[in-house]
């Protein structure tokens, strides 16, 4: 659905260039919720506005639905980018305006006749929760609720793909979580393809298929997010499963494991500790429910004569588990 390859975007200030996006290669698949994570300054914002093209590339293809913007006239454009819906970070409603009418101010420039857009307005309100705020203006309204507000406005062109730029950073933790549910129904309901930006783990674990970890401008890694917390040396897997610092053991060996889904017998440790006549220490160790399902990793001290050798490695990988020895 959205197709990235070799993106890259500069810009000047005090008089030297800075590159904030730089040879970006990413692809979002139909219908999935794909986040992209990084801290401030990681140039996360840029290329979403690279997206819809209200930023322009320097070099670089953005291709969405099968159309290459930047090839497109500003008729065409105009007309590709009804298709991409954006939801800002504050909000970014008109204080004059309803609810009602700051959904309806997306639909009078897009031409849509008045009758079909009260119809549409009140379709869209009701879609996000918000039927009896229709009347209510902004300052009215809570945090949540507003952004319920851009998001039915983001809707209203019924676009295919849905951009969210930071949406949930100026929310607070609950009213997070309810936006994050609403956006993945949408997504399944409406069939939705959805890119968002995001500096919060959460975001990425609440919601996201796939992910990819944005840093100076490049893509550091990138892939559906049951895979990434698969792959030894992963940084979302360690930003995820924070396990602490590593003990220096002199008697023991450490070893990382990571299960996913059904893929391991939970009975691995004490199977372990009989086959190979280990004294088993759990060290650390989280779970966490993530879009494709539950996912734990725990962080083990191995004692015994044969802690050093390979088998007990060996027999762990062929459960099914990822095992890493952490430096």
């Amino acid at each position: 659905m959205i197709q990235i390859q070799g993106l890259r975007k500069t810009y000047r200030a005090r008089r030297r260039q800075v590159t904030a996006v730089d040879g970006v290669d990413l692809t979002v698949r139909d219908g999935e919720v794909f986040g992209v994570l990084g801290r401030s300054g990681a140039g996360k914002s840029t290329l979403l506005r690279c997206v819809n093209l209200l930023e322009r590339p320097d070099a670089g293809t953005v291709t969405v639905d099968g159309v290459e913007l930047a090839s497109l006239r500003r008729g065409r454009l105009r007309e590709a980018r009804q298709g991409i819906g954006m939801i800002h970070q504050h909000f970014a409603l008109l204080s004059s305006r309803t609810a009602a009418g700051n959904v309806a101010f997306q639909l009078e420039v897009m031409g849509m006749p008045r009758r079909e857009r009260a119809a549409r307005v009140a379709e869209l309100l009701e879609l996000v929760g918000l039927s009896d705020r229709a009347g209510a203006y902004p300052a009215q309204l809570s945090g949540g609720q507003k952004q319920r507000v851009g998001i039915a406005r983001a809707l209203a062109g019924r676009p295919r793909v849905l951009l969210s730029d930071e949406a949930t950073s100026a929310l607070d933790p609950e009213t997070t979580g309810s936006i994050l549910t609403l956006l993945r129904d949408l997504s399944q309901r409406l069939g939705l393809t959805i890119l968002l930006i995001t500096h919060e783990m959460e975001v990425v674990k609440r919601i996201c298929d796939s992910a990819a970890i944005m840093r100076e401008g490049r893509i550091i890694e990138s892939g559906p997010v049951t895979d990434l917390v698969r792959r030894p040396g992963s940084e979302l897997a360690r930003e995820l499963f924070r396990l602490g610092p590593v003990p220096e053991l002199s008697d023991a060996t450490v070893v990382d494991v990571t299960v996913a889904g059904d893929d391991a017998d939970h009975s691995f440790i004490s199977a372990l500790a009989r086959d190979h006549d280990l004294d088993v220490r759990i060290l650390a160790g989280s779970i966490e429910e993530l879009a494709g399902g539950p996912v734990g990793r725990l962080r083990l001290a191995l004692r015994g004569p044969r802690a050093a050798d390979e088998a007990p490695l060996r027999q762990l990988r062929e459960l099914g588990l990822i095992v890493e020895v952490p430096r």
